[in-house]
C-alpha cells in the first residue's frame, strides 16, 4: 500500500473520530437558518415596517437621489452592496414598492396588479423617491447606522419612518414555521387614528384595497391569526342581459377572475353565454347572461362559486427586539405614532441644539468684531498668545453664555476672514439672533407642547397628501349565500319508482324537475317512510317510491299532506307536518311504525295548501255513510313525527282530490335589511310588507328611477341610491320632489305607477346627469319641510303635496316648487291617529287567541274527524 494511501485512511479515521452526530447538526443549522429567514427576509422590523431588501432599497435610493429618474437597472446595482441576494430578489421588491404608489415615483411599465401583468425589464423602467418618502423615512441624524455586510459601508438599522407605513402598505412574508400578512390601510384614516391615538381616544383601523371592490370586517378580528375578510367584486346589471365587474377583490386579477368564471358555468354552477374583459384605465369584465336568467341570481352565484368573492386571512407579525411578535393592528399603530411623537422630540432637540450652537457663535462674533479683539491679537506672537488674548477680551461676557467657551469657539473667531469683520452690520447681525431667538422659542415651545405639535405634523401630511388618496373599498356587511339556492339548475332528476332508484343518471326513466348538481332529494315510500340523500348519477332509496322532489332544509312553507292506514290498529290515519331538518340517508318514519302501515293519500304543497278529499269506504263496512269529503285545513300541521288524527276507523276503498286548496299559512312577513340590500323572512330590518300570491315591492332610487320586483328573497337592491322600498300598491299615489339639473330648479309631481314591466326601472324625472330624487313618498297626504332663502334669512315652510298638484302621468314634468332658494327639503313623518285599546275581556276583529291544541286525538272520545 502506498504512502498516500495510507495518509488518505489515516486522515479518513481521524475525521470519523471527530465527527458530529446528523441530528445535532440539523438541530443547531436548521434553528439558525430559521432565526435567519424571520429575521432577515420575511418579517417586517415594527419600527420602519421594512424587510431588509426593502430598507436597503430605499437606503441606496437616498444615496443615488439627485431628484431625478434612475434607471431601476442602476438601482438594483447600487443596493447590490448592501443586499447580498442577487438581483431577482432587489427587482421584484423595487416593483412590489412602486406598484404601492407610496414611496416611489414610478416612470414607464410597472405592470398592472389588477390584470395581474409584469413589469418591463430592469433596464427599461425608472423610479425616483417620492417627495412623501424624503419627508417622512428619512433623517441621517436620528438613523442608528451598521456596517454592511462586506463592512465596506454603513446602512440603516432601521430607517426613522414618522408615519405608520407598515400599515399603509402592508406586508406578505412566509419564513420557516412562521408567516405574516398585514393588509394595506387608508392613508388618510391612519393619519386621522394617529391624530386619535395623540388624543387618548380609541381606534379601530380597517384595510383598503388598492383594487377597491366591497369588504366585510366584521371577523376582521383586528388583524390578528383567526381573523377573517370577505372580499367582494363590485358588480352592476349593465342591461337585463349582461353583467358588469367593476372592482375585483384585492389578491385577485381580472384574468383569474375570468378563468373562475369560465370554470363555474363549465361545472353548470353559472350560466352565460360569454366574458369579455373591457379593462383599460378601469376594471371592466362584461359578464353575457344566458337567456332566461335572473342577474340578481346569477350575481349570488358569482359570489358562490367563482373569484368575485375571497376570503382572506390576516395575520399581523413584525419583529420587535430581533423577536417576532404578533399584535393587532391597533397596538401596531399605537407603536407607530409613539414613535413618531419620539422622533420629531428628537428632531426638534437637534434642531435647538444647532440653533444655541448659531445663536453663541454669532454673539462670540458680534463681540469679537464690535470690541475690536481681533485688533488685540496684532501683536501677539505666538499661537497660544493669540487664544489667550481673544479667551482675555471675552471674559466679561461669559456669564451670558448658556455654556463654556472653549477652545475650538476661540479658533473659529480666528477664522474670520478681513473682509467680513470690515463689512460687518452690527443691524443685520442683531436681525439674524432676532430670528434665531424666535425660532429658538418657537421650538421650546413645540418641545413643550410635543403633543399638539405632533397632532400638527400629522395634520400637515393629510393636507401635503391625501388628496387622491380617499377610501376605495367600501365597507359592507355581507349577507350569506347559499350555494344551494344560487346554483344554477345544470342537473336534471329522475326517478324508478317501483325498483327505488332516483339520480340524475336514469334518462330513460320518469323525469321530475330540473335541480342542481348540490341540491339534497326527499323521496317518500308507499311504507310510510322518507329519506334525504344527496342527488347522485344513481342513488337506491327504496322501492314504490310515492313523491320524490327538492329538499330545501328549514323551509316552513313546504307542507305535507298525508293520508295512511295504520297496520295495527286499521285505522286511516291524516296528518300535516313540515320536514325542517334531517340527517342524510337516515330513514325516517312517518306512521305509526306498526306493521302493515301504507299510505293512502299523499301531496307536497309549497305554500302550505290544504285541499278538499273525498274518501270511498268499502261496500261491507259497517259505517252508514260510505262516502264523505274531507278538508285538511280542519287540522293543524305539525311535525314529522306526529301520529295524526283519525279520518275513519271503517276500511277505505281509495280517496280522490276533490279540490284544490289553498294556502292555510297567510302571507309571508317580508323584511328589508338595508346593511346588506336585500329582503329576508328572519325580522332583520324594516318590515315591508306581508305578501301573498303576486304581491309585488316598488323601489325608488335616488337617480329618479322606480323598479317594480316581485318579492324572491334572492332579490338584491343598491342600499347606495336606494331611496324607499314599499309594499307595491297600484291604486297608491306617488309624490316626488326632484331637482331638475337643467333648469336648477325643484319641482314637484304626483303620479300613479302606469308601467306593468317587473324587474326594469323607469326613470320619471328629467335625465340631465345633474338632475335627482330629493323625496318620494306613498302617503295619502304626504308634507314636508322645505327651508327657503328670502334674502338675507331662511324660512322654514310646510307644504301638502297633494294640495301643491294634481295627479298627472308618471312622465310629466311637474310644477316648480318655489320661486324662492331652495337650501333643503325634509319629509315629515305622516301623522297616524292613536288607536284605541280593546277592553279587558273582550277581543278585536283579526285578533287571535292561542288554544291548547293535542298531538293526536283521544280515540275514545271520536271515532273519525268529518261525518263521524
Amino acid at each position: 500500500m502506498s504512502d498516500i494511501e495510507n495518509n488518505g485512511m489515516e486522515d479518513n479515521g481521524e475525521a470519523l473520530h471527530n465527527s458530529v452526530p446528523v441530528t445535532g447538526m440539523y438541530k443547531d443549522w436548521f434553528l439558525d437558518y430559521a432565526s435567519y429567514v424571520i429575521l432577515e427576509r420575511a418579517v417586517p422590523a415594527i419600527e420602519d415596517g421594512f424587510k431588509p431588501v426593502q430598507r436597503r432599497i430605499l437606503h441606496a435610493m437616498k444615496e443615488m437621489d439627485d431628484g431625478r429618474f434612475n434607471k431601476v437597472a442602476n438601482i438594483i446595482g447600487q443596493t447590490m452592496q448592501y443586499h447580498p441576494h442577487g438581483d431577482a430578489s432587489i427587482s421584484d421588491a423595487i416593483v412590489n414598492l412602486g406598484q404601492k404608489d407610496l414611496l416611489i415615483e414610478t416612470q414607464g411599465n410597472w405592470g398592472d396588479i389588477r390584470t395581474g401583468d409584469g413589469a418591463a425589464a430592469a433596464r427599461y423602467i425608472e423610479a425616483r423617491l417620492s417627495k412623501f418618502a424624503l419627508d417622512v423615512v428619512f433623517n441621517p441624524q436620528t438613523t442608528e447606522w451598521q456596517l454592511s455586510y462586506d463592512g465596506r459601508k454603513r446602512e440603516p438599522l432601521t430607517l426613522p419612518v414618522k408615519f405608520p407605513l407598515l400599515l399603509a402598505q402592508g406586508v406578505e412574508g412566509i419564513a420557516v414555521g412562521l408567516s405574516t400578512k398585514i393588509l394595506p390601510h387608508n392613508f388618510c384614516e391612519l393619519i386621522q387614528a394617529s391624530i386619535d391615538v395623540l388624543k387618548g381616544k380609541k381606534t379601530n383601523v380597517l384595510p383598503d384595497f388598492p383594487t377597491g371592490g366591497l369588504a366585510d370586517f366584521s371577523e376582521y378580528n383586528e388583524g390578528l391569526r383567526g381573523g377573517k375578510i370577505k372580499v367582494r367584486a363590485k358588480i352592476e346589471e349593465g342591461d337585463s342581459k349582461s353583467l358588469l365587474i367593476k372592482d375585483i377583490p384585492f389578491g385577485t386579477t381580472t384574468n383569474s377572475i375570468i378563468d373562475s368564471i369560465i370554470k363555474a358555468n363549465d361545472k353548470g354552477k353559472i350560466k352565460i353565454k360569454k366574458v369579455v374583459d373591457n379593462t383599460a384605465k378601469d376594471v371592466e369584465i362584461q359578464v353575457f347572461l344566458a337567456s332566461g336568467q335572473s342577474p340578481d341570481m346569477t350575481i349570488d352565484a358569482l359570489y358562490a362559486f367563482t373569484d368575485c368573492e375571497v376570503s382572506i386571512s390576516p395575520n399581523a407579525c413584525v419583529i420587535i427586539d430581533d423577536k417576532p411578535v404578533f399584535l393587532t393592528v391597533n397596538d401596531i399603530l399605537k407603536r407607530n405614532t409613539i414613535q413618531t411623537k419620539d422622533l420629531l422630540k428628537q428632531e426638534l432637540e437637534i434642531r435647538r441644539g444647532e440653533l444655541m450652537e448659531k445663536l453663541l457663535f454669532s454673539s462670540l462674533e458680534k463681540i469679537f468684531i464690535e470690541n475690536r479683539i481681533y485688533r488685540d491679537i496684532e501683536e501677539c506672537e505666538t499661537w497660544e498668545a493669540v487664544l489667550e488674548t481673544i479667551d482675555r477680551g471675552l471674559d466679561p461676557y461669559k456669564p451670558e453664555f448658556y455654556r463654556e467657551i472653549t477652545q475650538d469657539d476661540i479658533i473659529r473667531l480666528t477664522e474670520i476672514k478681513i473682509k467680513r469683520i470690515s463689512k460687518f452690520d452690527t443691524f443685520k447681525a442683531d436681525e439674524l439672533m432676532r430670528k434665531l431667538e424666535e425660532e429658538l422659542k418657537e421650538v421650546n415651545y413645540n418641545l413643550e407642547n410635543l403633543t399638539e405639535f405632533a397632532i400638527g405634523y400629522y395634520k400637515n401630511l393629510l393636507k401635503k397628501y391625501g388628496k387622491g388618496r380617499e377610501r376605495k373599498t367600501e365597507i359592507r356587511t355581507f349577507d350569506t349565500i347559499e350555494a344551494t339556492v344560487v346554483a344554477a339548475n345544470n342537473a336534471k332528476l329522475y326517478v324508478n319508482r317501483q325498483d327505488g332508484f332516483i339520480g340524475h343518471g336514469l334518462k330513460k326513466d320518469e323525469f321530475v324537475c330540473d335541480c342542481s348538481d348540490l341540491d339534497d332529494i326527499i323521496a317518500f315510500k308507499k311504507d310510510g317512510t322518507c329519506v334525504v340523500t344527496k342527488i347522485q348519477d344513481k342513488v337506491f332509496v327504496g322501492k314504490d317510491i310515492i313523491h320524490v322532489g327538492v329538499f330545501r332544509k328549514g323551509d316552513e312553507r313546504m307542507v305535507y299532506n298525508m293520508i295512511y292506514l295504520d297496520g295495527g290498529s286499521g285505522r286511516a290515519m291524516v296528518k300535516r307536518f313540515q320536514i325542517l331538518s334531517v340527517t342524510r340517508d337516515r330513514e325516517y318514519v312517518l306512521t305509526k311504525g306498526t306493521k302493515g302501515s301504507k299510505v293512502l293519500y299523499f301531496t307536497a304543497n309549497s305554500n302550505g295548501e290544504a285541499e278538499i278529499i273525498t274518501a270511498y269506504l268499502t261496500q261491507g263496512s259497517k259505517a252508514r255513510v260510505k262516502v264523505f269529503d274531507f278538508d285538511f285545513k280542519d287540522i293543524d300541521i305539525k311535525g314529522r313525527g306526529a301520529g295524526g288524527n283519525i279520518l275513519t276507523k271503517y276500511p277505505v276503498r281509495k280517496i280522490q282530490l276533490k279540490m284544490e286548496g289553498v294556502s292555510t299559512l297567510g302571507g309571508l312577513d317580508v323584511y328589508f335589511d338595508d346593511a346588506v340590500g336585500r329582503l329576508n323572512t328572519d325580522e332583520r330590518g324594516k318590515l315591508i310588507g306581508n305578501f301573498l300570491g303576486d304581491d309585488k315591492i316598488i323601489a325608488f332610487y335616488n337617480d329618479g328611477s322606480y323598479e317594480v320586483t316581485s318579492y324572491e328573497l334572492t332579490n338584491r337592491y343598491d342600499t347606495n341610491t336606494l331611496l324607499s322600498i314599499e309594499k307595491f300598491d297600484p291604486e297608491k299615489v306617488v309624490s316626488a320632489i326632484y331637482y331638475d339639473g337643467s333648469s336648477k330648479h325643484y319641482y314637484v309631481k304626483r303620479f300613479l305607477i302606469e308601467t306593468s314591466t317587473v324587474n326594469k326601472k323607469f326613470c320619471f324625472i328629467s335625465d340631465h346627469k345633474k338632475s335627482y330624487l330629493k323625496v318620494v313618498s306613498l302617503d295619502k297626504q304626504p308634507q314636508v319641510k322645505v327651508s327657503l332663502k328670502k334674502g338675507n334669512e331662511v324660512e322654514q315652510v310646510e307644504y301638502d303635496l297633494d294640495m301643491l298638484i294634481d295627479v298627472k302621468g308618471w312622465k310629466a314634468v311637474g310644477n316648480k316648487l318655489s320661486s324662492h332658494p331652495i337650501k333643503d327639503i325634509k319629509l315629515l313623518v305622516p301623522v297616524k291617529k292613536a288607536e284605541e285599546k280593546p277592553k279587558e275581556g273582550n277581543l278585536e276583529v283579526g285578533s287571535t287567541v292561542d288554544l291548547d291544541v293535542k298531538g293526536e286525538e283521544d280515540e275514545d272520545d271520536k271515532e273519525q274527524l268529518g261525518l263521524f
